[in-house]
């Protein structure tokens, strides 16, 4: 057999074979170029790969984002239950739907089918940003669903599908368990109108939903800060409800952490001084928890928030199924507004004042400055109600110069009687009455006419600080007659005055000075008498109260303090100088001490009072 063997020539052959493949495949090789485009592409393959994969579990909402198989998608759709129907929609993703008006604009997002974002279309904060109610992950509305498998499910997590109607005033948001089965959220919003109807209903859910158990409402808000100063905004920011079938008003603290529990709750204010978001039902909410938290804790022009409000209620199923009607409104802490929704008492959020002060603000001074601003400028307008005002109550002032003209008269036998019996301070009492009533003048009758001007002292202090029309109007150097006026910036912070110099406070404190100069002079010259306060005290401490604690407060209330007490003071001057003759009251007083005095029942009293202490005093001494 022959043998098979390697000749030089094939080995030679072979050889000039792999050198030519070695030269070609050299030759041919790609260019450093060439590489780095391969290399793009492939990543380019890549990423587009990763992003397909993404978009497709977006899809099923933020929780499903984290699934890498079809596997763990499926235990998603299953840990929702009956609802992992609405993750499969295309719907299931983040997006939000736009409702809005010529007054107010609203977004509504897909996640939790809620209100994301409130703007009020004609308004601007102190630094002309929009004003917005809802913004920025700032409230949150959610309902516990407690479902047959003993299972609670959070709506704020899950994904509705909007429908929008084609007009663009109804807005449907459906978390679906199939196609015919959901929970739905129904929004209209009506044309010029900042309240929206809100529908909660269900349909096919008797056997998803727990029959037993409530659903239970859970709303929150945190307010955003619109004004110059935060605390003095934060001071009118309060949670204020209607309660007892709408019988009742009452409100949180607006300086402290506060909370509440309460039956029959028709509607719930989360006021943000010269805003408000407001939660109206249809039937009361059988119980409601309500809790407010203070979130300014000094003057910063940082700070964005002002309080956080939350309010929990429990709603009926009834048959399996939810069906409840309310209304939101997102507007102007306005009376002219509110007042216009009849029959909800909206108006009763605005901070009045209490009892008969409430009322004089309500139903005398915003009527009566809403007709003066409707003609002339606001300041000006401020200025006209001071001086009927002022005009309203120059009676009220006339009696209180006569008195301590009566009183200035009498001074000298008072004078006299101190000294008489200086070491003996009851008989100096009783000796004085005497002179009182012989006279027929009345130490009190000086107290009375300020007593009868405190109701309409305050409830001007509740006006001027939440009447919405004086909002951003400017007067003079004042920009905004709701928030205080400014000067000056100061380089530092002084404790309870502020970074800054108010001038109409500054006006008002240099005319109750005055003022009080004139009214006082008397009093002081009772201060030696036993019980008497240091009236000198007295006198320098209103006008530098009005001066510090002002600073901060409305511009507007400043100027009516400054003009009023302005008006007072020549008042009081045209009394002195033009009405009020002091020989005729000194001659009428001594026609009245001839006369014999018949004490009344009050001053028989007091008389027998002191002759009873004068009695013990004596035995005593003994």
């Amino acid at each position: 057999m022959e043998e098979k063997k390697l000749d030089t020539s094939s080995i030679i052959g072979f050889v000039l074979i792999g050198a030519i493949l070695i030269w070609v495949m050299y030759n041919n090789r790609p260019s450093e170029e060439e590489i780095e485009a391969q290399k793009a592409r492939k990543e380019q393959v890549q990423k587009a790969k990763q992003k397909e994969q993404e978009d497709t579990l977006a899809d099923y909402g933020t929780e499903a984002q984290k699934l890498t198989d079809s596997t763990a998608l499926a235990n998603y759709t299953k840990t929702l239950g009956a609802f992992g129907y609405s993750a499969t929609l295309p719907s299931a993703k983040d997006g939000v739907t736009v409702l809005e008006n010529d007054l107010a604009y609203f977004e509504i997002s897909n996640r939790g089918g809620q209100i994301v974002e409130a703007r009020l279309k004609d308004f601007h904060t102190y630094d002309s940003v929009p004003v917005y109610l809802v913004k920025d992950g700032n409230a949150a509305f959610n309902l516990a669903l407690s479902t047959s498998d003993n299972r609670t499910l959070n709506t704020k997590d899950m994904y509705f599908e909007p429908s929008l109607s084609a007009d663009g005033k109804i807005l449907s948001m459906k978390l679906k368990a199939s196609a015919n089965q959901f929970l739905e959220y129904r929004y209209e919003l009506k044309p010029e109108d900042y309240m929206v109807d809100f529908t909660i209903r269900s349909q096919g859910l008797n056997g998803v939903l727990n029959g037993t158990q409530p659903v239970k409402l859970d709303w929150k808000l945190k307010g955003i800060r619109h004004s110059k100063s935060i605390t003095y905004e934060n001071r009118y920011t309060r949670l204020t409800y209607q309660y007892n079938n709408g019988d009742k008003i009452s409100k949180l603290s607006p300086g402290s952490d506060d909370s509440d529990v309460e039956e029959n709750v028709t509607w719930v204010s989360f006021r943000q001084h010269f805003f408000s978001s407001i939660l109206i039902a249809d039937k009361p909410f059988e119980k409601a928890d309500l809790s407010s938290k203070d979130l300014v804790e000094e003057e910063s022009k940082e700070a964005r928030w002002t309080k956080a409000y939350e309010m929990t209620a429990d709603l009926q199923l009834a048959g399996g199924e939810i069906n409840r009607n309310m209304s939101w409104y997102f507007g102007p802490t306005d009376v002219k507004i509110l007042s216009q929704y009849e029959g909800l008492n909206l108006d009763d959020s605005i901070p009045f004042g209490w009892g008969i002060f409430g009322w004089i603000n309500k139903y005398v001074f915003t009527p009566l400055y809403t007709f003066l601003s409707s003609f002339l400028p606001y300041g000006v307008a401020i200025i006209v109600m001071t001086i009927l005002v002022r005009l309203l109550l120059s009676p009220v002032t006339y009696k209180s110069y006569l008195s301590q003209a009566k009183m200035k008269v009498l001074r000298p036998e008072i004078s006299e009687v101190n000294e008489k019996y200086k070491d003996d301070a009851m008989k100096k009492q009783q000796e004085t009455m005497k002179i009182y009533n012989k006279a027929g003048v009345s130490p009190l009758s000086g107290c009375i006419p300020a007593l009868l001007q405190l109701p309409i002292f305050y409830a001007l202090f509740m006006f001027f600080p939440t009447a919405f029309a004086l909002r951003q109007k400017s007067f003079l150097w004042a920009d905004d007659l709701s928030s205080y006026d400014t000067i000056a910036e100061l380089p530092f912070k002084i404790p309870f005055y502020g970074d800054h110099v108010s001038l109409f406070p500054i006006l008002a404190s240099i005319a109750i000075l005055i003022y009080m100069m004139m009214t006082t002079g008397q009093s002081m010259q009772m201060q030696q008498q036993p019980g008497m306060p240091n009236m000198k005290f007295i006198m320098y401490l209103s006008p530098l109260f009005m001066l510090i604690f002002f600073n901060n407060y409305a511009s507007g209330l400043s100027l009516y303090y400054f003009v009023s007490n302005l008006i007072t003071i020549f008042i009081m001057l045209a009394i002195k100088h033009f009405i009020i003759d002091e020989q005729k009251i000194h001659a009428k007083i001594q026609e009245q001490k001839k006369k014999p005095k018949k004490m009344n029942r009050f001053q028989r009293k007091m008389q027998e009072m002191m002759d009873e202490a004068q009695a013990q005093q004596k035995g005593k001494g003994k």
